[in-house]
C-alpha cells in the first residue's frame, strides 16, 4: 500500500519532501520505493508463501516508521494506524507481536528506559483530580521546530484524562481556564486536585502551609476543592499524572508535525478518544472510559459560570535577573538595583494595565516598577531610576557610609576592608549598604560590631545580620514587655528617698 500511494503521489507532480511529509515516512524511504519494481517490493518486504496476517496489508507503513523512529512502542503504531484507518480492528496484543516480528525482521532495535514507582492505593470514585504540566518540541510543516506547553488532568480512580495544549507558555489565568474546561469535560469536579509545586498556583511553600496565588486563591475559594501539593521529586504521591505526561508525550505527541494549535488540540481529543482513555490500563485492566461511565454519578457538580473570569486580573510570576532585569515578551524590563538578592526565590509578580507593565513584590504589593510595554522585541527598557547614581565618586559615597555609624573609626576599617574583597563592584556594596543605613538606621552601629566579631566583610551580609537582629530584637522587646507587666502588677518596689543636697554634691553643685 505504501508502494502504491507513493507511486502515485509521485505520477501527480508531488517532490519528494512533500511525498515523505505527507505519508510520515523519510524521504529515504521514498526514493527506495521509487526504485523498486511492483515485484521487488513485494520481495523486499517478505515471504509471500508464509500465512497471511491481519496487518499485513499495513506492513509497509510500520516497516518505514520503524526504520524513521526506531523508538516507537506497539501501542504507538496502533495509534497512528488507527488514525489514517479509522475502521480498523485490531487487538493490542495483535499488534504487539506483529511489531515484535517486524523488529527481528529487519533489526530494527528499541531501548527501553524504565523508571521505578511504588504502588499506591486505589482512590476512591470522585475523591482526586491529578494535575500537571508539560512541554515538547515538535517539528512543524516548514520544517522548523516550536516549543508546545500542555496541562493534563487525570482522575486517580478511573484514569479518564484530559489536557488541552498551548503554543506559549500558561499563565494562572490558562491554567483556571482550562481547569474549567477539564470540569466541563469530566461533567464535574473532585473533593481534592493535586498538584506538583508550580509557580502559576503558589507563591511557596513554607513546612508544608500552601501560600497560593491570590488569583488562584480565589478560584479555588469559588469551587470549593481542596489543594493538595506534592513536595519536589516524589513520585509516589503524583505517579499517575506522571505516567499520563509521559504517555502524551511518548504516544500521542512523539513525532507528530504541527501544523497549528487549533489543529493540534483537535487531534488530541480524538486520540483521547481513540487511544488515551480506550485502551486498557496497564495497572486497572479496566478501560478507563467504561470505569469513567460510573465514576461520573460520583463528581461534584460545578455551575457553568464562573464569576471570577471577569474580576480577577491576570498576575505573573516572573524571576528577576541578576542585571536586575524581568523578561516579558521578548523584551528586559528593569528594576530598582539591589532588586536581585533581596527577594524570596528572586521573584516579581507581573500585571498589566492597558499599555502598562506593573511589578510589584508580592501579587497585591508594593509597586516595583511601572513600563510602557514595548511592542518591538529584544529592547532593554529601564527606567533613569533604576541606574546606579554615578552623581557621587567612590570616596564621596565611603564617606556617606562611614559618617551614618558611631564608631567611625570602626566603620571605616569595615568598609574600606569590603572595597579591598570587592574592588569591581565597590559601588554595588556601598549602595547596598546605603540602603541598608537608609532603611533600618536603629540597628546599623550593632550590626557592626557583629559583623567585625563574626568577620562578616560583605554588604549582604551586613543586610543579613540587620535582618537577624531586627526579628531577634522584636522578640526580646516583646519579652521584656511581659516581663515588666507581670513586675508592675505583681510586686511592690520600696524606692530609696534622699535628700536633694546628695543629688547637687553629686551634679557637682553646691549646698
Amino acid at each position: 500500500m505504501l508502494y502504491v500511494e507513493i507511486h502515485q503521489l509521485f505520477k501527480r507532480k508531488m517532490k519528494i519532501a512533500q511525498i515523505a511529509k505527507y505519508l510520515k515516512v523519510n524521504r529515504g524511504t521514498v526514493y527506495k520505493y521509487l526504485a523498486m519494481s511492483f515485484e521487488e517490493a513485494q520481495e523486499y518486504l517478505g515471504n509471500a508463501l508464509r500465512k497471511p496476517k491481519k496487518l499485513d496489508p499495513y506492513r509497509d507503513w510500520i516497516v518505514a516508521w520503524l526504520e524513521e523512529y526506531p523508538h516507537l512502542s506497539a501501542a504507538q503504531i496502533q495509534d497512528w494506524l488507527l488514525e489514517r484507518y479509522p475502521n480498523l480492528e485490531i487487538g493490542e496484543s495483535t499488534v504487539r507481536s506483529y511489531v515484535k516480528e517486524i523488529r527481528e525482521i529487519y533489526q530494527i532495535e528499541k531501548r527501553n528506559i524504565v523508571r521505578q514507582y511504588e504502588a499506591v492505593p486505589q482512590q476512591p470514585m470522585g475523591k482526586q483530580i491529578q494535575v500537571d504540566w508539560g512541554e515538547t518540541k515538535q517539528k512543524t510543516t516548514e520544517k522548523k521546530e516550536i516549543k508546545l506547553y500542555f496541562i493534563a488532568f487525570v482522575l486517580a480512580h478511573s484514569r479518564y484524562k484530559y489536557m488541552e495544549w498551548q503554543d506559549r507558555p500558561f499563565t494562572t489565568k490558562d491554567a483556571i481556564r482550562c481547569h474549567e474546561n477539564a470540569f466541563s469535560f469530566f461533567g464535574g469536579s473532585t473533593e481534592e486536585i493535586v498538584y506538583d509545586q508550580d509557580h502559576l498556583i503558589t507563591v511557596s511553600e513554607n513546612a508544608g502551609d500552601l501560600i497560593l496565588t491570590s488569583e488562584f486563591q480565589a478560584y479555588v475559594k469559588e469551587r470549593k476543592f481542596r489543594v493538595h501539593l506534592c513536595r519536589r521529586a516524589d513520585p509516589e504521591s503524583k505517579g499517575m499524572i506522571e505516567n499520563v505526561v509521559k504517555y502524551i508525550k511518548g504516544n500521542f505527541a512523539d513525532s507528530r508535525v504541527f501544523k497549528d494549535i487549533k489543529s493540534w488540540n483537535i487531534s488530541a481529543t480524538q486520540w483521547l478518544e481513540r487511544t488515551g482513555n480506550k485502551n486498557v490500563h496497564n495497572t486497572t485492566k479496566k478501560r478507563p472510559v467504561e470505569v469513567f461511565l460510573v465514576e461520573k454519578q460520583h463528581l461534584q457538580p460545578v455551575s457553568p459560570i464562573l464569576s471570577l473570569e471577569s474580576n480577577h486580573e491576570v498576575i505573573i510570576a516572573r524571576n528577576v535577573n541578576k542585571d536586575n532585569t524581568i523578561r516579558f515578551k521578548s523584551n528586559r524590563y528593569s528594576v530598582p538595583l539591589g532588586t536581585y538578592g533581596t527577594l524570596h526565590d528572586n521573584q516579581v509578580y507581573l500585571q498589566t494595565k492597558q499599555n502598562t507593565l506593573i511589578i510589584r513584590e508580592q501579587p497585591a504589593g508594593e509597586i516595583l516598577a511601572e513600563h510602557k510595554i514595548s511592542t518591538q522585541k529584544g529592547k532593554l527598557i529601564k527606567n533613569r531610576n533604576h541606574t546606579r547614581d554615578r552623581s557621587k565618586g567612590i570616596e564621596e559615597l565611603k564617606q556617606s557610609v562611614i559618617f551614618s555609624f558611631e564608631n567611625r573609626e570602626a566603620a571605616t576599617i569595615y568598609v574600606n576592608e569590603i572595597c579591598q574583597l570587592y574592588n569591581r563592584y565597590r559601588r554595588d556594596q556601598l549602595a547596598i549598604l546605603l540602603s541598608v543605613i537608609k532603611s533600618e538606621p536603629q540597628w546599623i552601629n550593632q550590626t557592626l560590631e557583629k559583623c567585625i566579631d563574626e568577620n562578616l566583610y560583605s554588604a549582604n551580609d551586613f543586610r543579613d545580620v540587620v535582618s537577624y537582629l531586627k526579628k531577634l530584637g522584636n522578640d526580646s522587646i516583646l519579652d521584656i514587655k511581659k516581663s515588666n507587666s507581670t513586675l508592675t502588677s505583681n510586686t511592690k518596689i520600696k524606692v530609696t528617698t534622699r535628700s536633694l543636697s546628695t543629688y547637687t554634691s553629686i551634679l557637682g553643685g553646691r549646698n
